[in-house]
């Protein structure tokens, strides 16, 4: 099978396992947020935002240099606890949130990853071991297997105690690779990797860890044009075969032609819909004032 095709057969098999999501109920809210205000000082950074994102949208926060934005997103995933309102994170308390194999996140380009000692295979894996542990042996099969083949089983059961990868953990790895396109480099160090390359291994990581939910903060500064239109159509990918996407961009054309739903955000909510409706709409402009310059990907 050529790499190309893995790379649809991982994505086919995703959107099948979130079709069946969707035909056993209702679309679950991922991200809830009411009357949310923060601030590091007395004065608030993000005021009144109440918004909901729902399971399998592909939503894009965009606003000026010191909107708020950051902030906004450490709000959504419970990194920040808001001074007023409520944040709730897949139904629960962010703040509380535990379950963080269900969340990818994806950062901007930061000096330490370029000098991790590690490869793209290593890196990948990462994403595993939430599932390692104790925890693994507590759903029946660890009963069932020692019954049928006890030696094996007991194997098993070592590796998952002392945190080592069991050969279904690796193919998860390796499909997670297969879906960005990065198999050909998984014994390459990190630190040789392009920049929109590291992305990709910091998005498959999310993948290994099977994440429900992946949050992009600006992941395309400092990627080189071609990369990043590379990078948008794996998110688009990723995003038809189920995964919800909240994007922070500042670059405006990138938005418009991938998102769906643009929330633009100054401190307050300027505009919360689809992104047809955003281009037609006077809220850049309220929100960025005279620097706006709208799909020149220099809004800041």
């Amino acid at each position: 099978m050529s790499a190309d095709d893995a790379d649809r057969a991982a994505v086919a098999e995703r959107a099948d396992s979130s079709a069946e999501a969707d035909a056993t109920g209702a679309a679950e809210s991922v991200i809830d947020l009411a009357g949310v205000t923060f601030g590091y000082t007395a004065t608030p950074v993000v005021e009144d935002v109440s918004l909901t994102v729902e399971s399998g949208e592909y939503v894009a926060v965009v606003g000026p240099n010191g909107s708020g934005k950051s902030t906004l997103m450490r709000l959504m995933l419970g990194l920040l606890g808001p001074d007023a309102g409520t944040a709730r994170l897949f139904g629960e308390d962010a703040a509380r949130f535990d379950d963080g194999e269900r969340i990818g996140y994806v950062a901007q380009q930061a000096s330490a990853a370029q000098d991790m000692p590690i490869t793209v295979r290593e890196v990948v894996k990462m994403g595993r071991f939430p599932y390692l542990g104790l925890d693994r042996l507590a759903d029946g099969a660890l009963a069932d297997g020692l019954a049928d083949d006890p030696v094996r089983t007991a194997r098993w059961a070592a590796n998952v105690v002392s945190g080592r990868l069991t050969a279904a953990d690796w193919a998860v790895v390796d499909d997670a690779l297969a879906t960005v396109g990065m198999s050909a480099f998984a014994d390459r160090r990190v630190g040789r990797l392009s920049g929109g390359q590291r992305q990709r291994v910091f998005i498959a990581r999310a993948l290994a860890g099977e994440a429900d939910l992946l949050v992009l903060d600006e992941p395309t500064v400092g990627v080189d044009a071609e990369s990043v239109d590379a990078f948008y159509d794996l998110l688009d990918a990723l995003n038809d075969a189920g995964i919800t996407v909240v994007l922070i961009e500042h670059d405006l054309g990138a938005v418009v032609e991938h998102a769906d739903r643009v929330v633009c955000l100054n401190r307050e909510v300027y505009f919360d819909g689809p992104t047809e409706e955003f281009v037609e709409s006077d809220a850049l402009a309220r929100a960025f004032g005279t620097e706006a310059r709208f799909l020149t990907g220099g809004a800041e």
